[in-house]
């Protein structure tokens, strides 16, 4: 839970908004990165921007920062070694600690985790050189989704409708990552609940003409639409937060993020990833709920910065 104290500009000290960095994702993350530059300079936080990359840790040290605003997207970044170096550097950072981070860049892991909490997630099998595509097809069926085990953005991911189709998939997916799983397909409508500081915001529901919400559904094109209110009853709304909110701890995460379901045609939600670094563009998911919820963007960058402070003795 993040601190409920008010902080003054100054109180932030010099704050380094790290962002870009080495991953597929750096383009995300740069345009994520300026805007929350820009939102926290129009507050009067003492902010810079550092587009860090491999090797600028001594850079980093020596440039008199006080907390870091972590929007680095994906590996090295959101995967919990910027997060250990910064512990190391006794850099107070927003968002998830390393298990958490590490976690939630762990799609298969993550979901090992919530089979073994009993929280709903499809069906998965991780998929190694030479496996045998039609015992995978056998267990989960067709369509199934293909992805890397820890990118973001839907990079690397495809759907198979074939089980021909399923080695080129996995050939996809391998370029980016070594570890490679099979997700059973859940048809039905998509939805995505973030949350600040212990709480969730308004849920929203996605749709797209895509076969599913991929890179260019979720950064190029113009017919992807965006609900939220998301539509749900009271009810099912209230189980969907509840869900996120649960599947959120047992990740280990903390002060920020997402989480992201499907929900079948008899009306279950199940968990697909929970990423402790989502996009933070105004037009990003995050942003949106806040609105929804009376928060600006401003306002939300701080909110987001405050989270830095947890577990620092003020």
């Amino acid at each position: 839970m993040s601190s409920s104290t008010q902080h003054t500009p100054a109180d932030y000290g010099k704050v380094a908004v790290l962002m870009g960095g080495d991953s597929a994702e750096r383009e995300v993350s740069l345009n994520s990165g300026g805007a929350v530059l820009a939102a926290l300079q129009s507050q009067g936080v003492d902010a810079q921007g550092v587009d860090f990359r491999a090797g600028m840790l001594a850079e980093l040290a020596e440039a008199g920062f006080d907390r870091v605003f972590i929007v680095l997207h994906g590996r090295m970044g959101e995967d919990g070694v910027v997060q250990g170096a910064l512990e190391l550097l006794d850099l107070p950072y927003t968002g998830s600690g390393v298990l958490g981070s590490a976690l939630g860049m762990d799609k298969l892991r993550c979901k090992k985790l919530w089979t073994g909490s009993d929280l709903p997630t499809p069906k998965f099998l991780q998929l190694r050189s030479g496996f045998d595509a039609a015992a995978v097809v056998a267990q989960l069926g067709l369509p199934l989704m293909v992805k890397p085990g820890r990118e973001g953005s839907s990079i690397g991911m495809s759907r198979v409708e074939r089980v021909e189709d399923l080695e080129a998939a996995f050939n996809a997916a391998v370029v980016f990552d070594e570890m490679v799983f099979a997700e059973q397909w859940i048809s039905g409508g998509e939805y995505t609940v973030a949350l600040l500081g212990g709480e969730t915001l308004p849920p929203i529901r996605l749709e797209t003409p895509h076969a599913f919400y991929d890179y260019k559904a979720k950064y190029q094109a113009d017919d992807t639409s965006y609900h939220c209110p998301c539509g749900l009853d009271s009810e099912d709304e209230q189980q969907l937060r509840a869900l996120a909110l649960a599947a959120f701890n047992a990740a280990g995460a903390e002060g920020w993020g997402r989480v992201d379901f499907m929900r079948d045609e008899q009306g279950a939600f199940w968990l697909i990833e929970v990423n402790t670094v989502p996009g933070m563009t105004d037009h990003s998911l995050v942003p949106m709920a806040a609105t929804e919820a009376g928060i600006n963007f401003e306002k939300l960058v701080l909110r987001i910065l405050d989270t830095s402070f947890d577990g620092v003795v003020q």
